[in-house]
């Protein structure tokens, strides 16, 4: 097998794990109601068990990213699917409420290892700057894909079959990667193992920090449990405002003790680069943007205009239509345009896409009130993630991809957290429920254009200068096209939303 077939062949496998990864987040999300009256659970454990992917997921990031650099981004891809896999099998066969949680987090585990190591694995495939930037900007758009092919296909197999059958997934996929992780190659080619390529400028493994994985850890769980809580409990409650204020302050010792630790997990000036700081704020905008259009959509015509689950994940085919070809054209532009110009521009398209559901009405028409965004949305947000992923991964030292895959990966997950829980408590100041949405999605769609905005004011530099018509094409680069053939790029869990698609109340009713 020749260089370019096998790193094809390498990052159509990792495509389909970080996708993966981003559909189990939501493969929960219709099927909850169900899940809930099986396993007769009241609204705490339906709103624990919509949050156990996501929290550990999230809070575990930095700490798979800090492995991954320690131990090399195929041994920890190992670990991870190992994880994934058992857990995700146990899902399946879960016999009680508590198995089932305890695996959920364990597979957001699994996820915070590989999500990360995939990345890493990515940056050995194409070590070329220009390759690896084409590379990042078709992985931008996977976590859509995964989202949008999970919130689609759930409610679907669980009608026919059984939301058990759902987890066959990532077992299915974790299965295939560890058969075919051997294949992949190791951070140092000289070192099957692959830590020297991992070493810092010293020439060393960097240290694992376990202090501030453990403040970085509880300071996000706690933070993000608040803030997922918050949308059925209010921000009064003791079970609410209690954990926020215990995991803002973890955040902050987590900071502090950063500054005075030779090694930090998260070194204090990494974000305090302009050009990734920017784009993590692209990220979280983007993946907060499509998150709000899957829920609040979902809530809308459920329980708005009484469409059945099928029916509400029909309505959202034309979305995931949309962002196969929009993810495909998105790194062409990149490499003709470069990321700044794609990113800003995709923000400002799917910012009008959310602008016009802002005009939703109770008796708004499907074709007229409706389509129409959920065909802008994704054709921006593909772009967006496209673009953002090369601003924020670019200029990164082999030593730290780990790190900043880890990075841009929390901000897809902390994005949807804390914009639903600040839109939800907007919209339930209005005195309709539709009124209410309308204006959370006004508020989402001012967002994404201030964002849109910041980064078209970032400076471009010379790799993303326009690629002119005759430019040769680096030899082990994924060729676009045929990248985005192997990968289909789609969804953002992002996006990653928090999973639930109607009130806790109705779960259990």
């Amino acid at each position: 097998m020749s260089d370019g077939t096998a790193g094809r062949s390498g990052f159509a496998l990792l495509g389909v794990v970080q996708a993966v990864l981003i559909f189990t987040i939501m493969i929960l999300t219709v099927p909850l109601p169900l899940v809930a009256r099986e396993f007769g659970l009241g609204p705490s454990g339906v709103l624990l068990l919509s949050a156990a992917y996501g929290l550990s997921f999230s809070s575990l990031l930095l700490l798979g990213g800090r492995l991954t650099d320690r131990y090399g981004g195929r041994r920890t891809l190992r670990w991870g699917l190992a994880l994934l896999g058992v857990a995700s099998l146990v899902c399946g066969l879960a016999p009680d409420y508590p198995v089932l949680l305890a695996s959920r987090f364990v597979q957001g585990t699994g996820a915070a290892l590989a999500a990360p190591a995939a990345v890493a694995v990515v940056r050995v495939l194409y070590p070329e700057p220009a390759a690896y930037r084409r590379a990042m900007a078709t992985w931008g758009g996977l976590s859509v894909l995964g989202a949008t092919v999970g919130s689609v296909v759930s409610g679907a197999v669980a009608a026919a079959v059984s939301w058990r059958w759902l987890f066959a997934v990532p077992v299915l996929v974790a299965l295939t990667g560890l058969a075919r992780a051997g294949s992949l190659p190791a951070a140092d080619p000289a070192d099957p193992a692959g830590p020297a390529a991992s070493a810092g400028p010293a020439g060393r493994r960097p240290a694992l920090d376990l202090r501030g994985a453990a403040l970085a850890t509880a300071g996000v769980s706690a933070t993000s449990y608040a803030l997922v809580g918050s949308t059925e409990r209010g921000w009064t409650t003791p079970g609410v405002y209690g954990p926020l204020l215990a995991g803002l302050a973890l955040l902050l010792a987590f900071a502090a003790a950063e500054r005075r630790t030779a090694d930090p997990l998260l070194p204090p000036g990494f974000l305090a680069d302009r050009r990734r700081g920017t784009a993590l704020a692209a990220v979280m905008a983007t993946a907060a943007g499509t998150a709000l259009t899957f829920v609040l959509l979902s809530l809308y015509l459920q329980q708005e205009r009484g469409w059945s689950a099928a029916a509400t994940s029909a309505a959202f085919l034309p979305y995931a239509a949309v962002l196969l070809p929009a993810g495909r054209l998105a790194g062409p532009l990149i490499a003709r345009y470069g990321p700044v110009p794609v990113t800003a521009g995709g923000l400002a398209t799917a910012g009008l896409g959310l602008g016009l559901l802002a005009g939703l009405a109770p008796d708004s028409g499907y074709a007229t009130g409706l389509l129409p965004a959920l065909l802008l949305v994704p054709a921006g947000a593909a772009a967006a993630f496209a673009g953002a992923a090369v601003l924020a991964t670019g200029g990164v030292a082999p030593g730290r991809t780990g790190l900043a895959a880890g990075v841009f990966n929390t901000a897809m997950e902390l994005g949807p957290t804390a914009a639903l829980a600040a839109l939800m408590a907007l919209a339930a100041t209005r005195p309709s429920v539709v009124g209410g949405y309308a204006a959370a999605f006004a508020a989402a769609a001012a967002g994404l254009a201030l964002t849109a905005v910041a980064v078209a004011g970032l400076p471009r530099t010379t790799a993303e200068a326009p690629a002119t018509a005759d430019a040769p094409a680096t030899a082990d680069a994924p060729a676009t096209a045929e990248a985005r053939t192997t990968t289909a790029p789609a969804v953002t869990r992002t996006t990653t939303a928090p999973e639930r698609t109607t009130r806790i109340e109705e779960f259990t009713s």
